[in-house]
């Protein structure tokens, strides 16, 4: 069956966005925010399926930029707000969107894509890798909380409520492009994430750290669910800091807040050293672990020509795609390079060999060759070749965005 997927006009995107909403359990947008929720969607890039005259399913991106293994800053498109109208669902509509979403980020040159998945079985199938993970904490407030000589960190400021998201993005470009699966944010991001919320006069905490080179991380919280006046939580809804001192000086200010019982936080760095500077290791409890962002390599031959890697023999590894063709190969990486050295089924033999989206689970660093080889995700007709791959794809820290779109 074959489906009606067009791209909608401007004049459509705000019925793809109460449909969206719609299928999350919310309300249609009211009409005095509708004015600055519109900005987060960028011409030409919102996909929509009718049935008759009826919108029943739709999709968007808008262009942001992914930091890649060595530094590198790849365009992206950034993938949200997909939904199918509950009575129109396991018909193919989100197949024939993601279809034309992918063709439509290959013409306009974007090697890569990303999402969040609201559930883990659906996105696999479209060539999408879980890329990056975090941990949800919760810090308790004990006295000392800090372990004698840990990372003291530099000066930490409080900002008033009319500079917190001109200071907040000045930090962020400054520091979030350096870590490997990070990305760029736009200002309706911020309106949208943290903007709104300080205009409602929720209350709210937000804060500069700045170390011996300037300002080089930053916090934001507001207050959650709490039961005693005494010791409040706190809800951590952003924090990005450019190395451990930075960090430190932030959790330690957040820590230190009259009246705060302990700090709650979601999809933290899975290498955030919080037990490591606490004087008791156990009043950080790791409630959960979950996916954050899901990868999808548009452009296979552009994005590992991009990324760095590690000293190893060369690699060949053979990709499938059976969604973008042009992305099937055998490839090889060796020192610093990766090409594509022949097809499938080619001369060129194959050491180790994997889809598109298992690729994508490597690619960034979040999963070893050996990982994926050991649990099926990659096979290793030549298990001598593992090792090097590992040693190619390895990175010195664990991947994070740090963004939810």
């Amino acid at each position: 069956m074959t489906h009606d997927v067009r791209f909608l006009e401007t004049d459509q995107v705000r019925s793809a966005h109460n449909l969206f909403a719609a299928t999350i359990h919310r309300g249609p947008m009211e009409d005095e925010r509708w004015p600055r929720v519109a900005r987060s969607y960028s011409p030409g890039r919102t996909i929509g399926v009718h049935h008759g005259s009826t919108l029943v399913a739709t999709a968007m991106s808008f262009p942001s930029e992914l930091v890649v293994p060595g530094g590198a800053v790849l365009p992206m498109a950034a993938v949200t707000r997909v939904g199918v109208r509950p009575d129109h669902t396991r018909r193919g509509l989100l197949s024939a969107m993601m279809r034309a979403q992918l063709d439509d980020v290959a013409a306009r040159g974007e090697p890569v894509a990303t999402l969040r998945a609201s559930e883990a079985r659906i996105y696999g199938r479209f060539g999408y890798g879980v890329a990056t993970r975090g941990r949800d904490v919760t810090v308790r407030v004990t006295r000392p909380a800090w372990r004698p000589g840990a990372p003291q960190g530099g000066s930490v400021r409080l900002l008033d409520r009319d500079e917190i998201l001109p200071a907040l993005q000045k930090v962020h470009e400054a520091v979030a492009l350096t870590r490997t699966g990070s990305m760029t944010r736009r200002d309706s991001w911020w309106w949208s994430s943290i903007g709104r919320r300080v205009e409602d006069r929720e209350p709210v905490i937000a804060a500069v750290h700045t170390g011996d080179h300037g300002d080089d991380g930053f916090a934001v919280a507001f207050r959650g669910e709490s039961h005693s006046f005494a010791e409040q939580t706190l809800e951590l809804a952003d924090l990005h800091a450019a190395d451990v001192e930075a960090t430190a000086g932030l959790w330690r200010f957040l820590l230190g807040v009259d009246l705060v019982g302990s700090v709650q936080a979601d999809l933290r760095p899975l290498d955030e050293p919080l037990e490591l500077l606490l004087a008791d290791p156990r009043a950080c409890v790791v409630t959960g672990h979950h996916d954050e962002t899901w990868l999808r390599l548009v452009d296979v031959p552009a994005a590992l020509a991009a990324r760095s890697y590690g000293v190893a023999d060369p690699v060949l590894i053979a990709v499938h795609d059976p969604l973008l063709e042009k992305n099937a190969g055998v490839y090889r990486i060796a020192g610093a390079t990766a090409e594509r050295v022949g097809p499938l089924g080619g001369p060129v033999t194959p050491q180790l060999e994997c889809d598109v989206a298992a690729l994508a689970m490597a690619y960034l660093g979040d999963r070893t060759p050996s990982e994926l080889v050991a649990t099926g995700w990659w096979q290793a007709p030549d298990q001598a070749a593992v090792p090097h791959a590992d040693a190619a794809f390895a990175t010195t820290a664990s991947p994070w965005c740090g963004t939810y779109f």
